[in-house]
């Protein structure tokens, strides 16, 4: 018998990772622009900023769980093409946005798209990888977003700097998208993945069909970590040039912390695939806490990267560990619905932070922002470490 491992680097597998690449290339790209182009074009508060920026958040939150549901429910590439074709078609949308209110119901609505294809382009890649290299899969496919982190921002931010043209902005986005959408079409879904999918007319309709029961309380803790990531998204380019004194060069940021995630992803890919969740999370909050601490109080030029770095690095131990732990809390039949679980806990986390974070500025600074990130992150330590305790059960994993 045989006692090579299954083959993970498959066709499918890098089409459906550079998708995913381009997908997350066009999110991060138009990120840290979306308040320079807000402030600008229609001189919006930063209070205001904070809503219309959550509420792309808050929609996709909303859908996760339907999400989940649907695709668990019917053929999942057919889905993935639809979905993936709606998200990517904002981009031109945004280009014909002429006042602030066309504009946040545009970035609400594509918040919804977004939350859809999340789900569906993480499942597929979660089909079409062997179970018995699930956690590697998802540590090496998560690193094609990361990357995207790095290349999107430093793209934007250079492009904006050097033509002055948000449309030109959302044209790329736009070009990546469909480039994204034609790799989707070689994708060769795995026999096995139509025995996954549910009927929606024979199976009873249950809380359970929409998130994960048994890993809310896991989830929860995600988003507490999540939050200090929302504020940092979205404000980092203007905490950097206000508080940090950095005139240029801010969209640097995003390619220390993608490095970072990298750094952290690849080398820990085998652990997570070993159950090793307790250790790599432990370890990749206290960075959190380091990291975001070496923002608020090292405000110089090496400081602010430096903590690109730690913050990489930490994020890179806790949302693999994180999403391969729901997964294998889920049956087989319940892949969409862990992914909804997972993604929907870290966007709250997001969506709170982004609003916070405009809130807490307009008040305050974004220090203090950053500084209620860090006090999320503390808890978000302590409960898991209470949790872990008493409910030792992550050797119960399903494949």
């Amino acid at each position: 018998m045989s006692t090579s491992k299954p083959n993970l680097f498959t066709a499918s597998f890098f089409a459906a990772s550079g998708a995913n690449f381009l997908l997350f290339f066009t999110f991060y790209m138009i990120l840290p622009v979306l308040p320079i182009y807000l402030h600008s074009q229609f001189h919006a508060t930063r209070s205001t900023i904070g809503l219309v920026l959550s509420s792309y958040t808050v929609m996709a939150l909303l859908f996760r769980p339907f999400a989940g549901f649907i695709v668990d429910s019917v053929p999942r590439k057919p889905l993935l093409l639809v979905v993936y074709l709606l998200c990517i078609s904002f981009f031109g949308w945004y280009m014909l946005a002429g006042s602030l209110i066309f504009f946040a119901i545009l970035r609400a609505t594509h918040g919804i798209a977004f939350g859809a294809v999340s789900v569906s382009n993480n499942t597929m890649a979660i089909d079409i990888m062997p179970s018995e290299r699930r956690g590697e899969g998802i540590g090496y496919f998560g690193v094609t977003s990361n990357l995207a982190m790095a290349v999107g921002p430093t793209l934007s931010l250079y492009l904006l700097d050097a033509y002055n043209d948000f449309n030109l902005v959302f044209g790329v986005a736009l070009s990546a998208g469909i480039i994204g959408f034609l790799m989707i079409t070689l994708i060769k879904p795995p026999l096995k993945a139509k025995e996954n999918i549910q009927k929606p007319l024979k199976e009873p309709i249950s809380f359970d069909r929409f998130l994960l029961i048994k890993a809310i309380t896991v989830a929860l803790v995600l988003t507490l970590l999540s939050f200090s990531y929302g504020v940092m998204s979205s404000y980092i380019a203007l905490y950097g040039k206000e508080e940090v004194g950095l005139h240029y060069g801010t969209g640097r940021f995003f390619i220390f912390l993608s490095l970072g995630l990298i750094i952290s992803r690849i080398p820990t890919a085998k652990l997570v695939n070993q159950q090793r969740y307790k250790g790599l999370i432990t370890s990749g909050i206290i960075g959190l806490i380091i990291g975001y601490a070496v923002l608020v109080f090292c405000k110089t030029s090496f400081g602010y990267f430096a903590a690109a770095s730690i913050v990489g690095i930490s994020y890179g131990l806790i949302n693999p560990s994180f999403q391969s732990m729901i997964i294998g809390m889920g049956r087989t039949n319940q892949r969409g619905t862990a992914n909804a679980t997972y993604y929907t806990a870290w966007d709250f986390g997001i969506g709170a932070g982004t609003v916070a974070g405009g809130v807490i500025a307009g008040i305050s600074n974004y220090s203090t922002a950053f500084l209620t990130g860090i006090i999320f992150a503390i808890l978000g330590l302590v409960w898991f470490r209470i949790y872990y305790r008493r409910k030792n059960t992550y050797n119960n994993i399903n494949v």
